[in-house]
């Protein structure tokens, strides 16, 4: 939105001198195609227009069309609305211009006289100093200069829903076919490219919600429309590349603005049709009750346990001509917030630990939401903003080089050492280049706070930076060999030992894995090499790795195996390994792995061993450090066999 305020300079014969100097001057518009409406009382605008139209295209509306208010009482006025008509001029019927928009009338700019005060007992008041404020709507302008049949047939939006057709592969009839979700898609796409830009983050209250609620209705549009895969990033991009001159911010936090939108896709997505096939559920048993609304409490249970904003439940139900108890929900929401605010805070001993006051603080400021967004199964390269610095057990705000430090951003790649699992470890630089923080370790010392933990190696940072947040990925790899393996090593123990076998603790690193496992004896040479031998070969068979998000009622009646002990939530990661027909293995999981099993490359065993009553520890390596282990044997076996003369076949 475009437009010109004073504030008690100018008032209402200036500004409509500057805005037809502007539309009839600057952008040249043909003065037959301009009308202009007042308030049906503004004696005063009615004079001033006819320096420049003729009475008859001066149309006069009533207070609920061309009277501003902001409120019951306080400042108002009367506002003048000017028309632009796209029409053949000789079928003109200005008969069909209102305060509302036509096909042919566009309303193009509003000019708010601010002239009086309404008290009280509804009477006006003189303002001392009246003011002007005006909108003038920049996709309108564009749509007039370049004669488009609408707005989003402009170079404000052509070149976002040209990269949708061109993910989809549509023809231009099936793109017209699909114009309302390239529509949406486009639009949505473009304000939250400028929300994220602007330093706001996906959340569940103010502008948060805004724009939690624009990425996920986007996304849903997509997916009806044929989009399986996250897209709007893609979108995103279009925006920067062209937007970027005009608003540098947005090239400066393109990393962050991508990341910050493919991640809250990819959280929405995972649980989407989940949410919808719910709804469909709810939808028909109020059909078969016959009913046509859904409860408030309903709506909200859909958006806090499967991300389905009210708005995309009540763009779905539409087509039923259904509807949602809006106050309800709100309602439920309030009550909600009321419930777990006081949980969220009250658990934490805010005034005992740096942790819990500066992640009381991050929450209470809208920094972060529910923690920090955390996401290591994407890409190992991500931008962010700093939003705290921990030194010496304190909250700072800048770190320098030789600075021990934990730095927190608002979202993460690293990997936090959980199910045995270790963190990863990398860098952190600045987008600019010069500043370089050392990436040690990754804790979660209070749930929802992640802190990176290492030294500053160069240059400085402070809070509110934009950096950049680097995963060592060839670690990285390695560690997913091993976890990965550890699935098929748990498999392949209770194949050949039984299936009383079942993990008891372990260990998965970058150059090794440790597994102990329930059994009441030793595990003889023979066996543990028919184990390896049959690892190996599970390998070999290059067996795809599949991810998923599913309920965990529903991933355990389907198979999958849960860890004792361990606490899962409502929607849980699953692992299934080789045909999800008939699963070589398939588990509960939230950690790194590989996409094919031949990415482990070797597996061997180093020890096996007794660590408690009834409880067996196995020790291995993969990959890397396999082919390392294979060769110093070779290499021994080769000295071994030169020193006594002999052939190596012969040594034994």
């Amino acid at each position: 939105m475009l437009g010109n305020f004073s504030f008690g300079d100018y008032f209402k014969e200036e500004a409509i001198d500057y805005a037809w100097q502007f539309v009839a001057g600057v952008m040249g518009f043909a003065p037959e195609r301009l009308w202009a409406t007042i308030y049906e009382e503004d004696e005063e605008s009615f004079a001033l227009w006819q320096k420049y139209l003729p009475p008859e295209k001066i149309l006069r509306f009533g207070k609920e069309d061309n009277f501003w208010e902001m409120g019951e009482v306080g400042p108002c006025g009367p506002n003048s609305e000017v028309f632009y008509y796209v029409g053949d001029m000789k079928s003109c019927d200005p008969s069909r211009l209102s305060a509302e928009d036509d096909e042919e009338f566009i309303e193009f700019w509003n000019l708010v006289f601010m002239q009086f005060n309404r008290e009280k007992d509804g009477s006006l008041t003189p303002l001392p100093r009246p003011s002007v404020d005006t909108g003038l709507g920049l996709e309108r302008i564009v749509r007039i200069v370049q004669r488009a049949e609408s707005n989003y047939e402009t170079d404000l939006f052509l070149p976002a829903m040209g990269k949708v057709q061109e993910l989809l592969g549509d023809s231009d009839e099936e793109r017209a076919e699909k114009y309302v979700g390239y529509r949406v898609i486009a639009d949505h796409g473009r304000a939250a490219t400028f929300l994220v830009g602007d330093g706001v983050r996906p959340g569940s209250s103010g502008a948060g919600y805004v724009l939690r609620m624009i990425i996920r209705r986007a996304a849903r549009f997509g997916r009806s429309i044929g989009l399986t895969e996250p897209f709007l990033a893609e979108i995103a991009q279009v925006y920067i590349d062209k937007m970027g001159k005009a608003y540098p911010e947005l090239i400066q936090r393109r990393d962050h603005i991508l990341n910050t939108i493919t991640q809250e896709e990819k959280r929405f997505m995972r649980t989407l049709d989940t949410a919808v096939i719910h709804l469909y559920e709810i939808v028909r048993e109020l059909q078969d009750r016959g009913e046509r609304e859904i409860s408030g409490e309903t709506a909200f249970s859909l958006y806090a346990t499967y991300g389905l904003p009210l708005e995309i439940t009540r763009d779905i139900i539409q087509q039923w001509d259904m509807t949602v108890d809006e106050a309800g929900f709100k309602a439920a929401q309030a009550a909600h917030a009321q419930a777990s605010g006081a949980g969220a805070f009250g658990a934490y001993e805010v005034e005992a630990d740096v942790y819990g006051r500066l992640l009381h603080e991050l929450m209470a400021n809208d920094q972060l939401e529910d923690g920090v967004d955390y996401d290591p199964y994407g890409s190992p390269v991500m931008g962010s903003e700093v939003v705290g610095i921990i030194k010496d057990g304190q909250v700072v705000e800048t770190a320098v080089a030789g600075d021990q430090v934990e730095i927190v951003t608002a979202a993460t790649p690293f990997y936090v050492e959980a199910g045995g699992e270790v963190s990863d470890t990398g860098r952190i630089a600045g987008r600019e280049g010069g500043f370089l923080f050392r990436v040690d370790n990754v804790i979660r010392p209070v749930n929802g706070l992640i802190t990176h933990v290492g030294e500053v190696a160069a240059g400085e940072t402070a809070v509110g930076d934009y950096v950049r947040l680097e995963v060592d990925d060839e670690r990285r790899s390695d560690i997913r060999r091993n976890h990965t393996a550890t699935h098929i090593l748990h498999r392949e123990l209770r194949h050949h030992l039984g299936l009383h076998v079942t993990q008891q603790g372990s260990l998965v690193a970058p150059d090794r894995l440790r597994f102990d496992f329930s059994h009441d004896q030793a595990v003889d040479r023979a066996t543990l090499s028919q184990i390896e031998a049959d690892i190996n070969r599970a390998i070999m068979a290059n067996y795809p790795v599949h991810v998923q998000f599913m309920g965990q009622k529903e991933a355990i009646a389907a198979g999958a195996m849960a860890l004792f002990g361990e606490k899962y939530g409502e929607i849980v990661r699953t692992i299934l390994i080789g045909d999800p027909e008939r699963p070589y293995s398939f588990e509960l999981c939230g950690g790194l792995h590989v996409s094919e099993t031949n990415d482990i490359g070797q597996f061997r065993f180093i020890s096996e061993g007794a660590v408690a009553a009834g409880v067996r520890r196995v020790e291995a390596v993969t990959g890397h450090a396999a082919q390392q282990l294979i060769a110093e044997r070779l290499d021994i076996l080769d000295r071994l066999a030169q020193q006594l003369n002999v052939p190596v076949a012969q040594l034994e």
